[in-house]
């Protein structure tokens, strides 16, 4: 199922909003992804218990679904960490790059607040807030799945192209899980 706003859509980074209406979920997605002219497929998808279970139903492997997540540094600003499936963030390495002593996880009500989605849902495009990106390098030169800013929906993008539209920091941040 394809994504339908195109590039030209008025909408202001982080708005939300367009012509005065307030754009939701993966809408809200797609029409920040045709701002920077970045072309996403998002589609609807059932319910998984498990990364692979997720991968499976996508016909991809689970290392191509890509984990949107929200940390939180000690001065309260944001960012976002991109990692693989079958990855999770390494703590040391990405605090190294971001150049902090400490960063978070934030409650889910914080996280809402910083992005305009639920965890589950989060996404760089379309965030309230366009807080800065980190990307772990492994995703580099790949198509990969991730979350559309809502439960249900799913989008693919080349993984290249979204590093170089939110022009996101790319680096080793992620370890085996």
């Amino acid at each position: 199922m394809g994504a339908g706003l195109s590039a030209g859509s008025g909408l202001s980074a982080g708005s939300g909003t367009e012509s005065g209406f307030t754009l939701t979920g993966h809408t809200r997605v797609t029409a920040d992804a045709a701002r920077y002219g970045l072309s996403v497929e998002i589609f609807g998808r059932p319910a998984a218990n498990s990364l692979t279970e997720a991968a499976e139903s996508l016909g991809i492997e689970p290392s191509d679904i890509v984990k949107s997540l929200v940390l939180k540094r000690s001065d309260g600003s944001f960012l976002f960490a991109l990692v693989p499936g079958g990855r999770s963030i390494s703590w040391p390495k990405l605090r190294a790059v971001v150049g902090v002593n400490k960063l978070q996880m934030p409650p889910a009500a914080e996280a809402l607040a910083a992005t305009g989605y639920e965890r589950g849902t989060i996404t760089p495009l379309g965030s309230t807030t366009a807080w800065p990106v980190y990307v772990d390098r492994a995703i580099v030169g790949r198509r990969v799945a991730m979350g559309a800013g809502e439960h249900g929906y799913s989008l693919f993008v080349e993984a290249d192209s979204l590093i170089e539209a939110l022009h996101a920091t790319v680096a080793d941040i992620s370890v085996l899980q």
